[in-house]
C-alpha cells in the first residue's frame, strides 16, 4: 500500500486461498474497503463460501488479471501468503485435471495413514515431498495418480523447482519470538472486530461452508466449537496454536526458494521493506 501511493501506478494481486472467498473478511485479513478503494486490487472475493476452489482456477484469474494490470502498463505487485498459488503462477506450471467422484472418495476415507501409503505404492516421489498428515495434498495427489493413470510428480518439475524467472521476490523475515506475539494479538484483535459473528453468519448462509473454506484458520476452529457446543476461548486457543504452526511450514516453504531476496524485519516493516522493493522496481 506505502508503494502504490509513492509510485501511482501500482496494482496489487492477493495470493492468498481464502481470501477468494464472499464475506470472509475478518479472518483472512482481507484488505479493507477503503484500502480497496485507494489501489486496485486482485483475486479478491471471486467465489461464495460454499463453492469449491482449486489452484486452476486461482491460476487462472491470477493470468487475466497480470495481463490486465499489463493493459494498463501499471506495475502488478503479488502479494503472497499461499506458496503453491504463487509458484503456480510465476512458475508457470501446467496443473493436471481435476476428478471429483475419486476425490469424493478418497475424502471419506478416515485413515490418512493408510492413505500415504497407498500414495507412497503409486508415486514415491510425491509422498517424498508430502508431509504425511497433509490430508489435503494426499488426497490431491492420490487424485490425479488413480483419474489420470499418471503419477501426480510427472505433471511438471513440481515445486521444489526454481528456474530463472522475471518476478522479483523479497521475503519479510521477523524473529520466532515476535512473531508469536504478533500472532497472538492478530488472533484477539480479530476476535474484538468480531470474527465469532463473522463465522456464525457463514454457516447461516443457503451455500454454508465448503470443503475448502473450511479449512481456512480461524474458521475450521470457531465451525467445530458452534457446531459440537464447545468452548470458544478454547478455540481461540487452538487458532493461536495452529497459526503458529502454519507460519512455521509456510516460512519452511518459501525458504526452500533460492530466488527469494530476505529481510529480517526488527520492528517497521514498511520502513524496512520499501528501500528494498523500491530498488527492485526502479
Amino acid at each position: 500500500m506505502a508503494l502504490a501511493a509513492e509510485r501511482g501506478d501500482v496494482e496489487i494481486i492477493a495470493f492468498d486461498a481464502m481470501q477468494v472467498y464472499r464475506g470472509m473478511d475478518i479472518g483472512t485479513a482481507k484488505p479493507t474497503p477503503d484500502d480497496q478503494r485507494a489501489v486496485p486490487h486482485h483475486c479478491i472475493d471471486l467465489v461464495d463460501p460454499g463453492d469449491q476452489f482449486t489452484v486452476a482456477e486461482f491460476q487462472r484469474a491470477a493470468r487475466a488479471a497480470l495481463a490486465d494490470i499489463a493493459s494498463r502498463t501499471n506495475t502488478a505487485v503479488l502479494v503472497a501468503g499461499t506458496g503453491m498459488y504463487l509458484t503456480a503462477v510465476i512458475d508457470n506450471f501446467t496443473l493436471p485435471g481435476e476428478w471429483p467422484e475419486i476425490r469424493a472418495r478418497l475424502e471419506a476415507e478416515s485413515d490418512i495413514d493408510a492413505l500415504f501409503l497407498q500414495l507412497r505404492e503409486l508415486d514415491p516421489a510425491a509422498a517424498a515431498k508430502i508431509e504425511p498428515g497433509n490430508q489435503r495434498r494426499i488426497v490431491r495427489a492420490l487424485e490425479v495418480c488413480r483419474g489420470s493413470g499418471r503419477a501426480f510428480s510427472s505433471f511438471g518439475p513440481g515445486a521444489d523447482a526454481y528456474p530463472a524467472i522475471d518476478t522479483v521476490q523479497v521475503g519479510l523475515r521477523w524473529s520466532r519470538d515476535q512473531l508469536t506475539k504478533r500472532i497472538a494479538q492478530r488472533v484477539h484483535r480479530m476476535m474484538e472486530l468480531g470474527l465469532l459473528a463473522e463465522v456464525q453468519g457463514l454457516l447461516a448462509r443457503p451455500g454454508g461452508v465448503s470443503r475448502t473454506a473450511r479449512q481456512a484458520l480461524g474458521y475450521r476452529e470457531l465451525i467445530v466449537a458452534l457446531e459440537s457446543g464447545g468452548s470458544i476461548a478454547h478455540a481461540v486457543d487452538e487458532i493461536i496454536l495452529r497459526t503458529r504452526q502454519f507460519a512455521v511450514r509456510q516460512e519452511r516453504w518459501f525458504r526452500r526458494d533460492p530466488r527469494i531476496q530476505w529481510v529480517d524485519i526488527t520492528a517497521d516493516p514498511v520502513a524496512e521493506v520499501l528501500p528494498v522493493v523500491r530498488r527492485q522496481l526502479s
